[in-house]
């Protein structure tokens, strides 16, 4: 075998891994699959693909490697090495595993990059960028034939697993009682969590270059010893709950961290160890009292606790994630640190929701136990008998935890035995007597004495063997069996809610007869081999991996246990119909679990067990596995026995319907034949295709260890599964509709309606843009062949779907729970099918009150949350689906339950002097003044110049830009420049895009001056300046605004904008300073709306109803029929269109400012920021996302603006987007805050409900708002009421606007913010970091009626008065500990969680900084307690301003 010459190069020298010379390798061709190892080392070869071909290759029979590729794969330079072609099918991967971290990815963005994957080589550590760079990942793990590899090939059938190392990770550690307990090292169980567990997890986090988003939450339940409510005082009742036992208890939950990013958590620990030191006495002796009576609270232990709760708390922050769209992470994590085993007493109701929440919203869900692990399966959930007539216990093993056992490496040196239960506390024998053991008791529901004689197994069978009852004709059946009786018995169903998975059948006596044969069941022996263990056969329930009627069953499962996934109670099961002798048939109950020996129960398959199952890779058996679970031996096979009689009780058959991709197909077993288990066995864990055996809890090492790896890196939801319901099941179980879409026919009437013509999507653009949309709304796409997903060729249609013709079709299915879609793309016709369920979930809405301590909080306050279920079956799909075929046309606007994402940001001013003196030390935070009016102007102007340039990326002609400057040395408009909005030009790629849009060069960028600081009017080559008379025609004004020497300065011609189009604020700038007697902003307003009625200038959009409007709004000389003779430039007169196109807004003046303080004048303002609110509020506008073409598909978002803009408020602004890349939409934005901070703006991101008040449905429940208290007793004096001086009505306002006077002083600036009840007096600071709310008042323009409340002590404040939703806040958080008027004057003080460190963008800027945050919030707070008498001397300082002014009351 010949060899070559081994050579490297650099990534400097090329980008490609692997260049070789054409006349050394004449038969290779581009793409093909070369294997490189020395001869001696044979077992380290690499692969790599050959992508570049060099002639002028120094030297030979050499090959060159990029030097990192040789290092890794151990590759000596000038060493002889083989270079042989491979077959891609050969050296295929079953499973890879990509990390990528800081960025967001959207599913559709993984389905996208996965397919540009296909049929590529990778290799460990390989570096992979997508979309021109925007994102960036890295290959960490592949899987072949069982074993990891180094290297391989992507191909159709590859399952890519994509792992986030920055996620949104929540901590959940369970305070319960045993967390006291010591272990059987003689450690706490807290410090096993904290000293062991969590030590370890920051120390892998921090290795693996981990940078999770991560919130910390203690969190426990305390039990109350009382028979009724009245035993309690009234603070309490509030909170209160009972449980179905009629217990009394109130549920603590203390956050520690709250989304914070951290380098090093060792801090975290230290701050974690102070809260344990005193948790348990804030928590049982919070609601003590002086001379009040409180009866005893006890701590919960683990079983009993508020377990299901606390995931759905961090689940109604996670379904929100489109809402508060951070840019920098990618993934869920939900985390539940508990001393316990695993074992929960649960609601069966709650664990339905919590179960489909978990599932639908992707959520990955880890519980990690620090108890020993049990001698049963667990995660285990014991359900509440608040319903049952029988004393019997109901359990479940659900499959959506992933658990894990966390043990220490300490051992003892005498012996290996490990203890697996802890032993009761000794009693005396009369307590023994007169009372069972709590805890058992609880646990287990034992109400009959201990038998010390009796039978245990006889006990155990009686005990889990489903109740019997003398009804002779019911039978449980699994839905899908339904439609295969057939005749015409009436069939009368009945549902419960408590088990979805299953309903019951009662039907009359069967006719005597033959079976029914064409049921598609697996029959049930009544006798089991010898060798299976024997048990009654009415305690067998269905199969979850037969149930689905394949041609070939499942082999005995590998017994490397995984993550525990046995879900709701073992649901009797379909397609089997069990032997059962009439009198041992069960009733319609509920099936029931031993968890001491769970082998004999298998599960039904559903698509909620198969939806993650991707993300695991396939071992040496072909099974998949988890890792971090033991692994047993490979079970032996057994080979079906055919049987011609499919209702023999002796052996099982095999149903004859269509085969299916299961968890039972050979494609999983490496084998060609089909295989059965002998006995049926439970198949548990995340996987579904692992047997729970006793040997999993009796070997002598650790059989379940931590799952580091979801732990530390957590991996998505898969793009892929594998489970589709059968056409019976189909016709039975589904209701189904169908719609088409021709996009060709229907885009090319919105394509010409547009102001600015875009180019439409082709029909196979819109055909992938819908599987995208799906994708990203939490769907995965089914792939029952082993081919992979790749669109197939249609031979038959579904049922429901209308046939087509013989054209070739492309077709993909996609599911969500129970929620199928299929689309099919024939011709130009696009059909979607959605599949929804017959009978779904009845809705919940479960209401939870519990109370939580925020960091920076002093106590805990009452809050209160609902865990609900989201209808998915109720998802407009055809509206969306005709949004993305017309492109975002405004007849299909993006409506709130579209789910779409968006993204708000502020813009805010800049003040790095005072912000820089605050960071170097100085000891106060209030020494910010308000804007001076040149501050104000000079911030408009670079305002207005922000969007022109970069918002609408307008264009000005180069033979402006000068003589513009050399005008006047104020005009705001002189520089400006550079633009990458262009007329449209098909895309070089085959229409796969629509707009070819010019770029600016990194030259423009540089030189934006921030400021108009400069000017040029004294430049000997400009020209001389001539002045209108101020009686001047309007005709005369008009063509010296045309000059091209010292006109206005027009806008270069673009599609839908007329030619001589100016902006307004730059007219009335030009009228100032080019007309005599025009000397103000309203004189030069004026003059142009007399111009504008003569209709001799209008609207850019041709609409001359439009007012002349001071800001960036674009308008047009009108020119005469004989000049726009043989041009194309006149405006299309649609208004609205041209709206959707440009972002215009309006430049307000800040009122001028008196020198007297607000709060003391005579005349106060509007108490209403409406008042003066002309049109709407917000504007919104089409938007192009990927200016830079670096997408492989269209995209396009929406903008929602202020349509008013003031230099003394922040400027919000929101992008809006459902057919966008994340990570495009990140450098759009990212890109924007560059360019801001250039114009002397600063832009931050905010969230979507900034002070998380507990009475919007987006609120996050472990998020409020700190209540500063005022201090106005000091203030007052000798006087009665704070503002005596002043008439009564206006007392409440005067305090607002003296509490806004404080604010302005620290530094805030008011925002607006839409409102229907309350004036919101909302502010943000310069920094971005703090919100900031005073308290509301009743707005004038609202629709309802509400009292006011004054907020200021010695009111006669009564009870009746209806408050703002934020004194109610007030009243709960800081009322419980002293109950008087006080605590309702001061502010709502709020952090913004959005901010990152990316978004600090300069050294004077102190966003996201901590120590700057904490510094604000403790001078704030001393401030209004008036420490240093600092707010006394303020107030006196306001009344002395007043007083010099000659001011009387």
């Amino acid at each position: 075998m010949k060899l070559y010459k081994l050579i490297v190069h650099t990534k400097g020298f090329s980008g490609e891994n692997l260049i070789i010379n054409p006349k050394d390798f004449p038969n290779l061709n581009k793409g093909d699959i070369v294997e490189i190892y020395h001869p001696e080392d044979e077992f380290s070869r690499l692969l790599l693909q050959i992508t570049l071909f060099k002639e002028d290759l120094q030297g030979r029979d050499v090959v060159s490697v990029e030097q990192s590729i040789a290092t890794t794969f151990q590759l000596r330079t000038y060493a002889d090495v083989h270079v042989n072609v491979v077959d891609p099918d050969s050296v295929s991967l079953d499973s890879v595993e990509i990390i990528f971290k800081d960025q967001y990815l959207g599913r559709s963005e993984m389905w996208r990059l996965k397919n540009s994957l296909v049929n590529t080589c990778v290799y460990l550590t390989k570096k992979i960028e997508f979309c021109g760079g925007s994102i960036r990942c890295q290959v960490h793990e592949m899987w072949s034939l069982g074993d990891r590899v180094a290297c391989g090939v992507i191909t159709e059938s590859t399952k890519v697993v994509f792992r986030s190392s920055t996620s949104m990770v929540y901590l959940f550690l369970q305070m319960s009682s045993e967390m006291w307990d010591f272990d059987i090292h003689g450690d706490l169980y807290f410090e096993k969590a904290v000293n062991g567990f969590l030590a370890d997890l920051f120390q892998k986090w921090k290795k693996h270059g981990s940078n999770h988003e991560v919130t910390i939450v203690l969190f426990s339940r305390t039990f109350y010893k009382a028979q009724s409510l009245d035993e309690f005082p009234h603070f309490m009742r509030e909170c209160l709950q009972q449980d179905y036992k009629g217990r009394f208890y109130e549920d603590f939950y203390r956050v520690a961290i709250q989304n914070e990013k951290y380098d090093d958590w060792s801090h975290a620990l230290v701050e974690l160890r102070k809260l344990f030191s005193n948790y348990r006495k804030s928590v049982l002796e919070y609601n003590n009292r002086p001379n009040t009576i409180i009866p005893k609270a006890v701590n919960s232990t683990a079983a009993q606790g508020n377990f299901l709760e606390v995931l759905n708390m961090s689940l109604n922050v996670f379904e929100k994630h489109y809402l508060d769209r951070s840019f920098d992470r990618t993934g869920q994590l939900s985390v539940v640190i508990t001393p316990g085993v695993g074992v929960f007493e649960v609601d069966r109701e709650l664990t339905n929701v919590t179960k489909q929440r978990v599932i639908d919203n992707g959520v990955g869900s880890d519980l990690v136990c620090l108890g020993e692990q049990p001698l049963h399966a667990v995660p285990l959930l014991k359900f509440h008998n608040k319903d049952s007539p029988i004393a019997t216990n109901n359990y479940s093993m659900p499959h959506w935890i992933n658990l894990s056992f966390y043990s220490s490496n300490k051992r003892v040196a005498y012996s290996n035995f490990i203890p697996r239960i802890k032993l009761p506390p000794k009693k005396s024998k009369h307590s023994i007597a007169t009372s069972t053991n709590l805890r058992t008791k609880a646990l287990y529901e034992e109400e009959e004495p201990f038998n010390s004689v009796v039978n245990y197994d006889a006990y155990d069978a009686q005990v889990f063997t489903v109740p019997l009852v003398q009804t002779k004709n019911v039978k449980a059946v699994k839905k899908t069996s339904v439609s295969g009786l057939e005749g015409s018995n009436k069939l009368m169903v009945k549902r419960k809610m408590s088990d979805p998975d299953i309903h019951y059948v009662i039907e009359p006596p069967a006719p005597s007869g033959p079976p029914l044969s064409k049921s598609p069941a697996i029959s049930i022996p009544y006798k089991l081999d010898d060798d299976c263990p024997r048990h009654s056969s009415s305690s067998l329930l269905q199969s979850e991996s037969l149930l689905r009627g394949d041609n070939t069953s499942v082999s005995e499962a590998d017994s490397s246990p995984s993550r525990l996934l046995i879900g709701s109670t073992g649901s009797p099961a379909s397609g089997y119909q069990p032997q059962l002798h009439p009198s041992s048939l069960p009733r319609p109950g509920r099936a029931l679990i031993n968890p001491f020996d769970p082998s004999h129960i298998t599960i039904k398959l559903t698509s909620n067990r198969r939806r993650w199952t991707h993300i695991f890779p396939k071992g040496p058996t072909g099974q998949l596995i988890q890792q971090h679970h033991y692994q047993a031996k490979a079970p032996k096979m057994h080979k079906v026995e055919k049987s011609s009689d499919e209702n023999s009780p002796t052996k099982i058959v095999v149903s004859k319907s269509k085969p299916r991709h299961s968890i039972m197909t050979s494609s999983y077993l490496h084998g060609s034949h089909a295989v059965n288990r002998k006995c049926l066995t439970l198949l548990w864990g995340a996987t579904g295709e692992q047997e729970w055996t006793p040997a999993l809890t009796t070997a002598s090492k650790v059989l379940i260890g931590v799952d580091w790896k979801s732990l530390t890196i957590p991996a998505c939801l898969p793009i892929t599964t594998d489970y589709f319901p059968d056409e019976v099941c189909i016709q039975t179980d589904y209701l189904f509709s169908d719609y088409s879409l021709l996009p060709d026919d229907v885009n090319a009437d919105y394509a010409q309606q547009r102001v600015i013509y875009r180019k439409p999507l082709h029909t196979q653009e819109v055909f992938k843009e819908l599987v995208s949309q799906r994708l990203a709304q939490g769907f995965q796409i089914i792939v029952e062949d082993s081919g992979g997903h790749t669109p197939v060729i249609v031979g038959s249609s579904v049922v429901g779907c209308r046939p087509f013709d013989s054209k070739p079709t492309q077709e993909y299915k996609l599911s969500i729970g129970r929620i199928f879609h299929r689309i099919v793309l024939n011709g130009s016709e696009i059909s979607v099918t959605r599949y929804r369920p017959r009978h779904p979930y009845p809705p919940f809405n479960f209401h939870y009150w519990y109370r939580f301590q925020a960091p920076d909080h002093p106590n805990y306050g009452v809050s209160w949350i609902s865990f609900t279920t989201e209808k998915l079956e109720n998802f407009n799909w055809n509206f969306l689906d005709h949004y993305i075929c017309t492109r975002g046309d405004t007849d299909f606007a993006l409506i709130e339950s579209l789910k779409y994402w968006r993204f708000r940001m502020y813009l805010l001013p800049m003040c790095p002097s005072v912000t820089k003196r605050i960071l170097d030390g100085s000891e106060h935070c209030d020494l910010y003044n308000p804007l001076s009016p040149e501050e104000q102007q000079n911030l408009m102007d670079n305002f207005l110049k922000f969007i022109e340039l970069w918002v609408n990326k307008i264009r000005r002609p180069q033979n402006h830009k000068k003589q513009r400057s050399s005008v006047a040395s104020n005009s705001p408009f002189r520089e400006r420049l550079g633009s990458n909005r262009l007329p449209e030009k098909p895309r070089p790629r085959s229409g796969s895009k629509v707009l070819e849009r010019g770029k600016v060069s990194p030259s423009i960028d540089s030189s934006i001056p921030s400021s108009p600081d400069y000017d040029l009017e004294n430049d000997p080559d400009s020209p001389q300046v001539v002045l209108l008379k101020e009686g001047a025609s309007h005709n005369e004004i008009l063509e010296q605004m045309k000059n091209p020497a010292v006109g206005v300065g027009f806008l270069s011609l673009f599609p839908s904008l007329p030619r001589y189009t100016f902006v307004s604020a730059d007219a009335v700038n030009w009228l100032i300073h080019h007309m005599e007697g025009v000397n103000t902003t309203e004189k030069a307003q004026s003059v142009m709306e007399e111009i504008l009625k003569e209709k001799l200038i209008c609207h850019a959009s041709g609409d001359f109803s439009q007012q002349f409007i001071i800001g960036f709004y674009l308008y047009h000389i009108v020119r005469s029929k004989e000049e726009a003779k043989g041009e194309d430039t006149d405006p299309l007169g649609d208004l609205q269109g041209f709206s959707n196109e440009w972002v215009e807004v309006e430049a307000r003046q800040t009122p001028e400012l008196s020198s007297i303080p607000t709060f003391l004048s005579k005349t106060l303002p509007p108490t209403c920021s409406q008042v003066n609110q002309k049109g709407p509020m917000y504007k919104e506008s089409h938007l192009e996302i990927d200016v830079q073409n670096k997408s492989d598909r269209v995209e396009w978002g929406h903008l929602k603006y202020q349509a008013a803009y003031r230099p003394d408020m922040a400027y919000e602004m929101v992008v809006q987007w459902a057919a966008a890349s994340g990570p495009i939409v990140a450098d759009l934005v990212f890109g924007w805050a560059r360019k801001a901070q250039s114009c002397g703006l600063q832009m931050v991101p905010i969230p979507a409900d900034p002070f998380a008040l507990p009475y919007s449905k987006k609120s996050d429940p472990l998020r409020g708002p700190i209540f500063i208290a005022l201090d106005t007793e000091s203030l007052m004096g000798t006087k009665s009421y704070l503002f005596e001086e002043f008439e009564e009505e206006t007392w409440t306002q005067r305090l607002v606007l003296f509490q806004e006077t404080i604010a302005l002083s620290f530094g805030f600036v008011a925002c607006t913010v839409e409102s229907s009840q309350h004036q919101h007096n909302q502010y943000i600071h310069l920094s971005g970091n703090v919100f900031l709310l005073i308290p509301s008042m009743h707005c004038e323009h609202s629709t309802q009626t509400v009292s006011r409340s004054r907020p200021v002590r010695r009111y006669n404040v009564s009870s009746e008065i209806n408050a703002s939703p934020h004194h109610e806040y007030i009243t709960r958080h800081v009322g419980n500990q002293t109950c008087n008027q006080d605590t309702r004057v001061g502010f709502l003080w709020s952090w913004n969680h959005m901010v990152s460190r990316k978004w600090k963008l300069g050294t004077t800027n102190a966003t996201c900084d901590e120590s700057f945050q904490n510094k604000l919030l403790s001078d704030f707070t001393k401030f209004c307690s008036n420490r240093d008498n600092r707010l006394r001397n303020l107030w006196n300082l306001c009344w002395e301003q007043a007083k010099e002014k000659n001011f009387k009351i």
